[in-house]
């Protein structure tokens, strides 16, 4: 009977071989054979619960086995449960070391894991035995493009082309690692390729949107995320990178409305932080009269002071606002007006009705370009720190100007808001000012220049949270900054600040304009060039020398 199976699952009837095994099963429910048999059935019907339970039980009669190990391992991993997968791919490569595609699976799980150091050695190894495994290169070549390691990225893409020259995913990744390196038109090109090949590659369609965006070319990458959305309507990719364009061009109307396509798509709701409740989400429709509403952050600092600025339009409504705010802001959020009840990330909720996410709320209030409740500055300083900060500070003889040129986060897009010091103090005439670090920590790459530059004040760890920051800030009379929180922080103050913007900034700066429709006292320096600060460096320093003539 085990025989028949057998032949029933070779020759492709697996309806057949899955009646016979599991009446062998029932005779003999340790047979091997037929749970491993079975347990690759139910995997290829994606039934992966009960394929891995299956593959399990073999496993744990036969734990030496390496092919029920690496298929064990291969259903996890596609079921998507990649940690319980690892200790499998491990076992499976010790038992069987010159398996390639064992490496190559268990580099994918730990890719997935977000451990790519160990999966760049686990496709090398899978290279070393096959050195034509197209699938091995393409893979390495990604886990080197998360590691912002782009020409090595390209390098791998490039071999897995030689391989197999009519590989669109290849042609696409390619295209993405050009796009980082800034070689937009080379990676136009790389798309075209793959569309070429694929008519109907949406991702090939949305990434090219998505350079086609980066190169203010706005209404051709809208239409290429609508071409993606033909071709596969749910793919919330495309939406979301849809709304980034509209928005930025000021199209709130239907910018707003596709930017909540962030929660369904689970790559990009995952980076933003998604929480999960049992309570509704209110997004402008139910009455909140009477009824408490919970506000919470995503995204980050900045995105969190920007869109505070709407608890107390909520509370307008009648509603009870609990803010759950990072710990970094809690004491700069304690006086936000309209906040009931202030909860620190990660601590419990009091009982409310709704919920929204912070970032929602422009879209639940309806927000056009003409609507953006900018008003008074609605974050205040505690006095008594500010008076600490004016004691360290010391007397004051000259202008005081906060300074903020890079960020040490992990945001995906650093470099375009991040300058070098070396270059950010051309902007600042040597007399006439005092200069302030507005920044808690400085990048290797700037700790040299700045020790020998000596004109800058920098406080480090006694910036201990946004709160002193904020009372520092208060004894300044301007803040220059690249687009981090510093200067939402400084302009939900009312001080005056100043900007500096990449080529293409995130959307809420829109465009071409050097005012803010969400601060009153800021102004905008933007690049002209892709990637140039020289202009916006020199137009600062020509603004700050007329402050002192």
């Amino acid at each position: 009977m085990l025989q028949q199976a057998i032949q029933a699952f070779q020759g492709g009837n697996f309806d057949s071989a899955d009646l016979i095994l599991k009446r062998v099963l029932r005779v003999d429910s340790k047979n091997l054979p037929a749970l491993h048999i079975l347990g690759l059935i139910k995997a290829s019907e994606a039934n992966y619960r009960e394929a891995a339970d299956l593959l399990g039980r073999a496993a744990r009669i036969s734990p030496n086995d390496a092919s029920i190990q690496y298929n064990l391992a291969k259903t996890l991993a596609d079921s998507g449960n990649d940690q319980d997968a690892l200790g499998h791919h491990k076992k499976a490569v010790a038992l069987a070391p010159n398996n390639p595609e064992a490496w190559l699976n268990y580099g994918k799980t730990a890719s997935n894991l977000g451990r790519y150091e160990d999966a760049l050695v686990l496709y090398s190894n899978a290279l070393s035995l096959r050195s034509d495994y197209v699938e091995a290169a393409i893979n390495k070549g990604a886990t080197l493009k998360e590691l912002k390691r782009f020409d090595e990225a390209i390098a791998h893409y490039d071999k897995a082309l030689s391989l197999k020259p009519d590989y669109h995913e290849a042609w696409t990744n390619k295209g993405v690692a050009l796009k980082e390196l800034k070689r937009f038109d080379e990676a136009i090109a790389h798309y075209d390729k793959a569309l070429s090949l694929k008519p109907d590659y949406h991702e090939a369609w949305t990434n090219k949107g998505v350079t086609l965006h980066e190169l203010k070319r706005f209404d051709e990458a809208i239409a290429h995320y609508d071409k993606a959305l033909s071709l596969k309507p749910d793919y919330h990719e495309a939406s979301w990178n849809k709304s980034l364009s509209l928005l930025l061009r000021g199209d709130f109307e239907n910018g707003l409305p596709l930017y909540e396509s962030r929660w369904d798509s689970n790559k990009i709701s995952e980076i933003i932080g998604k929480n999960f409740f049992d309570e509704p989400t209110w997004l402008g429709v139910q009455s909140l009269q009477g009824k408490t509403i919970l506000l919470y952050g995503e995204q980050g600092l900045g995105d969190f002071i920007q869109f505070s600025r709407y608890a107390k339009l909520v509370s307008d409504l009648g509603a009870k606002v609990i803010l759950e705010t990072p710990k970094p802001l809690a004491n700069l959020m304690e006086n936000l007006v309209g906040v009931s009840h202030l909860v620190i990330k990660g601590e419990g909720f009091p009982p409310f009705d709704y919920q929204c996410p912070i970032l929602s709320l422009p879209f639940a209030f309806d927000t056009n370009i003409y609507s953006i409740p900018m008003g008074n500055p609605y974050l205040t300083s505690r006095p008594n720190e500010v008076a600490e900060w004016n004691l360290k500070l010391g007397e004051k003889r000259k202008k005081r100007v906060g300074l903020v040129w890079s960020s040490v986060s992990s945001f995906k897009d650093d470099a375009k808001r991040s300058l070098r010091l070396i270059d950010f103090v051309r902007a600042l005439p040597l007399e006439g000012f005092e200069y302030i670090c507005l920044q808690k920590e400085l990048k290797e790459c700037d700790k040299e220049f700045f020790e020998s530059y000596k004109n800058i004040r920098f406080f480090g760890d006694e910036l201990g949270s946004f709160s002193d920051t904020a009372a520092l800030i208060d004894n300044l009379d301007l803040v220059i900054s690249t687009c981090t929180s510093v200067p939402h922080l400084s302009a939900a103050l009312g001080k005056e600040t100043w900007v500096l913007l990449s080529h293409v900034p995130d959307w809420r700066w829109l465009l071409d304009r050097v005012d803010s429709p969400w601060y009153q006292s800021m102004k905008l320096y933007r690049q002209s060039i892709i990637g140039d600060w020289g202009d916006p460096l020199e137009n600062i320093k020509v603004d700050l020398l007329s402050l002192i003539q």
